[in-house]
């Protein structure tokens, strides 16, 4: 099924324009950036002054959460609190579980977000054997609960999001469906149809997950079948629950990139859980990445597609050493340029050496081979670390592995037999390059790309091998100069996670010159690795950005939890601040910590109530307690 323009020649795909108040978003329109505030409604001042912190900071359109009737009348008074201050953006109610409020809102403000998993339905996570005429009498009993919502917005000129969570699926669509990609879409299709059945078409639609495949796989599949029915509405982007720091920050951008690269998205929000008008900021230098490839150079056609671009299906490759196969992705270091290396220069690496034991201390995150080039060694390494030299050192002592460029690869009779690091770019695949891969059980490949769509160009490499029945192993390199540590990691997690996400790619080497230190390099291959779900080496925290429903500090909570877990390699942990991002919106959370009420917390195993309405200065410590239970509890070293 066909999902986007190309899958060689960057361009977006096309929308129709949708009218958000002033702002106009889809067609030829840029991408838009928006977020969501973090006060409670019913503070005018305060949510006003916080929406003009996220204007001035770049944001579009100010999302406002309308939890009551209360909240929706207030948004009155904080969008003519805006205006007198100069500030015309448009504001959007975000509506969950009360129609009657959306209701108000769409006659007050610009847009409406509504959740189809909830907006009519209560979840109790019951699974229904619906017969076609039974699930069809559920669909008209949504349809006389939304259609009033329908047409106050055609009434009134408000746009409207279907905003489908992953985490909040309906019974309903879950008992036919199951917890997948197709199901979130099918939520959101229930409700489009419902308003194109009113020939109502200022819609938005999105499909979040704090699981970056669903999420790419949702959205591929949504605009699938809207090509499929003639629709061509407007997306909204977002990674949901993305979390903090720099873990929010590659998630986001593993998630959102791989689908800007394709051309899709027509406004996008970064979730983390900070301070929302420092989502902005993120946001646009993941758009400032894209913007540089639209005159790329050409690259050849796909005639057939071999990728599996709506679920995940990892590339069949062969095992050369701890490389392909079933063996999780491998992370390389550019030690090439270095005057000197020393043992200290591995600590950055993952790899701690103690002078009295004689012994070297290998962390979760230690880098699994490194480049050193024409470097000598007068040390010891750790057994886990390869070491790769140029070919013509290699050559020299036989120490290592060797790195081959192309006219090495093909002329030289003296090579490895157990591994070669082979250097190519897609122009390199010759007929004989491939006919030579095709039989070389030690060739790993190690691919570049000089493309400004270096995405589209490494992807064109893997449909060519894949074509050929080549089963080579690949590592994903890229490299990058001179860009400020931020932006060095979102257009890494951007361009690598975007291959991992279908399933390529059987490690990861950057090399990065003036753009952070070793150790944030290395950190950096993990985390897209993690974001991606290809090895995780980690505890995942599922944190949902504040909001006006929150009951808690997520920010100081987030800190807390991570501070007593964050040696809890595998296990996810999701943090909410209220029930909406409750059980549902942490879907693939192992461990669940959830706002009930001021003070008070509920902590979940998976999506089942395990202790209610625990007082907040006692939770983190229920939560260890919780985890030990379960066997998923080791002691800090």
């Amino acid at each position: 099924m066909k999902y986007c323009n190309s899958l060689t020649n960057y361009s977006r795909f096309k929308t129709r324009e949708v009218n958000v108040g002033n702002v106009a978003l889809g067609g030829e329109n840029p991408i838009r950036i928006q977020s969501m505030t973090t006060t409670n409604t019913m503070d005018t001042e305060a949510t006003i002054a916080e929406a003009i912190r996220m204007i001035e900071y770049g944001c579009e359109l100010v999302r406002i959460t309308a939890p009551s009737k209360k909240d929706a009348e207030n948004l009155k008074n904080i969008k003519e609190g805006l205006v007198k201050k100069g500030y015309h953006n448009p504001l959007i109610a975000d509506i969950h579980y009360t129609p009657n409020a959306a209701e108000i809102a769409a006659e007050i403000i610009a847009k409406v977000r509504i959740n189809p998993g909830n907006y009519a339905d209560k979840k109790k996570f019951e699974n229904i054997d619906y017969t076609d005429a039974t699930y069809n009498a559920e669909i008209n009993r949504i349809r006389k609960k939304f259609t009033p919502l329908v047409k106050i917005c055609k009434k009134h000129g408000t746009a409207m999001r279907i905003g489908t969570n992953h985490g909040s699926l309906s019974d309903r669509i879950l008992s036919r469906y199951g917890d997948t990609p197709k199901g979130m879409v099918e939520s959101a299709m229930e409700f489009l149809r419902i308003c194109r059945d009113e020939d109502y078409h200022d819609v938005i639609l999105s499909m979040k997950a704090s699981n970056t495949r669903v999420m790419v796989q949702a959205y591929r599949l949504l605009v699938a079948q809207m090509i499929k029915e003639s629709m061509n509405y407007p997306l909204h982007l977002g990674v949901t629950e993305a979390g903090e720091g720099e873990d929010g920050r590659i998630k986001s951008a593993v998630g959102i990139g791989t689908l800007l690269a394709d051309g899709i998205g027509d406004t996008i929000r970064v979730s983390l859980t900070e301070a929302p008008e420092f989502e902005m900021p993120v946001a646009q230098m993941l758009l400032n990445h894209f913007n540089q490839i639209k005159d790329h150079d050409q690259i050849d056609t796909i005639q057939q597609n071999p990728l599996s671009s709506f679920e995940y299906k990892k590339r069949d490759t062969n095992t050369v050493l701890n490389i392909g196969s079933k063996n999780v992705p491998v992370v390389g270091a550019d030690f090439s340029l270095k005057k000197k290396i020393t043992p200290a220069s591995f600590f950055a690496l993952g790899y701690n050496y103690s002078i009295s034991l004689d012994k070297w201390h290998i962390s979760d995150m230690a880098a699994d081979y490194v480049f050193i080039g024409d470097h000598d060694l007068d040390f010891k390494v750790p057994g886990t670390l390869g070491v790769i030299y140029n070919y013509k050192t290699w050559k020299k002592h036989k120490k290592g592995y060797p790195c081959l460029n192309i006219k090495e690869y093909l002329t030289e009779e003296i090579q490895s037999n157990k591994i070669n690091i082979v250097h190519a770019c897609f122009s390199d695949l010759s007929k004989e390059v491939k006919n030579k891969l095709k039989e070389d059980k030690t060739a790993v490949l190690l691919i570049d790309t000089h493309n400004k769509n270096g995405i589209a160009e490494q992807r064109r490499l893997f449909v060519e091998l894949i074509n050929n029945q080549i089963k080579t192993p690949v590592i994903i390199g890229r490299g990058y100069t001179d860009l400020s540590q931020e932006q060095f990691q979102l257009s890494a997690a951007s361009d690598i996670g975007a291959l991992l996400l279908d399933g390529l790619g059987d490690g990861i080497f950057i090399y990065a010159k003036n753009c952070g230190s070793d150790q944030m390099i290395n950190n950096l291959s993990f985390g897209i690795l993690q974001a991606a779900r290809t090895r995780i080496s980690k505890t995942e925290y599922i944190s949902c950005p504040s909001c006006g429903r929150t009951l808690f500090d997520l920010e100081e909570t987030t800190a807390k939890i991570r501070k007593e877990t964050d040696h809890l390699k595998g296990v996810k942990i999701g943090i909410m601040g209220c029930i909406v991002n409750g059980p549902g919106e942490m879907a693939d959370a192992d461990y669940g910590y959830v706002g009930t009420g001021p003070g008070k917390i509920t902590l979940y195993k998976e999506q089942e109530v395990v202790e209610k309405n625990i007082p907040e200065k006692e939770a983190v410590k229920a939560l260890i307690n919780l985890i030990k239970s379960h066997g998923d509890w080791v002691e800090k070293k």
